[in-house]
């Protein structure tokens, strides 16, 4: 009896699964995870940096996406994972020397670089030709408008309450849509130091709480908005043109294995020709080769589906895996609160604010003029351009649960951003 009793209790936790794994085979591996840690051996690697993001991002996406007010309004788990991981860093209840092993292997290492590369090809691949081609075509113009009319408006609001049109474009419009941190914020502060003096340091400090508040607002908004529009006829659920041709027309592969392998190569080999590409145009970003040389594959039928399944598949396999990972590794390394913190006040917040909401509506209604989901080209078109590159990106389209659209986004934020800081250059040396 008493056997039949603990096999029922056993079998009632093991149903409750998160990422595929029961609460007690989970519950083991976090135990482990807490011994590595409290005798200072989790291995400065690889190994050590994703089983610190694999168990933390796993259990805290679980927990922010049945948490009531999180799931409902607050973008669920990728919003909590974010915050969470970034108290855990802030408090040093995940030591020090955790967050450097983590930091080492997203940023130094480039796994960002790599889970956007395979999230970019398998996705474009995995899309119908026709729809992809009719929604690019659209798509440019709307995000250009946005940022063209969110601009105005933020500086504009910025001079209403006594900042100066100055302040609003230098501080908070220039920094918020430059493109992230490392293609944005970086080269932002290089031009501000080159037009302006001061050091370059200097200047990065100061912009730096604008892209972390931008990306904080746009992970909110992508989910909020995504909850309220639910059930909207303005909500495409991820698909980003109307249509009866464009309704689940992605590619959806049998799991295979070999093919995971195939699709990892072909991933790969897309973005080393990107690679080379940027190296004889410079000033082009690589992703925006990638982007391009993927979507031209794509319209031409060159690759035969066999390999377009195998990229698909690959993609599929990193998205279902290592998504909330990702986003803990992020929140860890990325989201510095006290930056932010520090230069919090009412009118930097109202017009970060100006510009995410601005950006979203004029992304909305144009997209819904040029014939896209006003949903979907709100957080794409809109929202992605206040993100922080392409951790902020994952982060916003795990919000909405749209990771499928990486492609539209890093599109938008990356040559987006490039023309910011072009219009940065030109803005500084005739009000600087």
């Amino acid at each position: 009896m008493e056997d039949t009793a603990m096999k029922n209790i056993v079998n009632k936790l093991e149903s409750i699964k998160i990422d595929g794994m029961g609460l007690i085979a989970y519950a083991l591996s976090a135990i482990i995870f807490l011994l590595v840690l409290n005798f200072n051996l989790l291995p400065k690697n690889m190994m050590g940096a994703l089983f610190a993001m694999i168990i933390l991002g796993n259990v805290l996406y679980y927990l922010g996406s049945h948490l009531p007010i999180f799931k409902s309004y607050l973008g669920g788990g990728a919003v909590f994972v974010l915050f969470s991981c970034a108290i855990l860093a802030l408090t040093g209840i995940v030591p020090k020397s955790v967050v450097v092993t983590v930091d080492t292997f997203v940023t130094k290492t480039d796994f960002i670089d790599f889970f956007i590369v395979s999230l970019i090809v398998g996705a474009i691949l995995g899309m119908d030709r026709n729809v992809l081609l009719k929604a690019s075509i659209r798509f440019l113009p709307v995000a250009f408008l946005s940022m063209a009319i969110a601009f105005f408006v933020t500086i504009g609001m910025s001079q209403l309450i006594g900042k100066g049109f100055r302040y609003g474009a230098l501080n908070v419009v220039f920094p918020v849509m430059g493109g992230g941190i490392g293609a944005g914020a970086i080269p932002l502060s290089q031009i501000y130091h080159n037009a302006m003096g001061g050091t370059a340091a200097d200047y990065l400090s100061n912009l730096l709480p604008a892209v972390i508040l931008g990306n904080i607002f746009a992970i909110v908004g992508a989910g909020l908005l995504s909850k309220l529009a639910e059930h909207s006829k303005f909500n495409g659920h991820g698909v980003m043109l109307p249509g009866d041709t464009d309704k689940k027309v992605r590619i959806n592969p049998k799991i295979d294995f070999q093919k995971m392998g195939v699709g990892l190569v072909f991933a790969l080999s897309f973005f080393m020709i990107a690679i080379m590409l940027n190296g004889l145009f410079p000033k082009i970003n690589q992703y925006a080769f990638l982007i391009l040389l993927v979507i031209i594959v794509k319209a031409t039928g060159w690759l035969p589906k066999y390999y377009e399944e195998s990229a698909v598949t690959f993609s599929s396999s990193i998205t279902k895996n290592l998504t909330h990972a990702l986003l803990a590794g992020v929140g860890l390394t990325k989201l510095d609160l006290v930056i932010l913190t520090h230069s919090l006040t009412w009118q930097f917040v109202l017009l970060v604010l100006t510009s995410l909401i601005s950006i979203s509506i004029a992304a909305a209604l144009l997209g819904k003029l040029f014939g896209l989901y006003p949903v979907e080209s709100a957080i794409t078109a809109g929202m992605i351009n206040n993100s922080m590159g392409g951790a902020g990106n994952i982060s916003v389209l795990a919000a909405c649960d749209r990771m499928n659209l990486i492609g539209f986004a890093q599109m938008g934020n990356r040559l987006g951003g490039a023309i910011m800081l072009v219009m940065a250059g030109i803005f500084v040396s005739l009000f600087g």
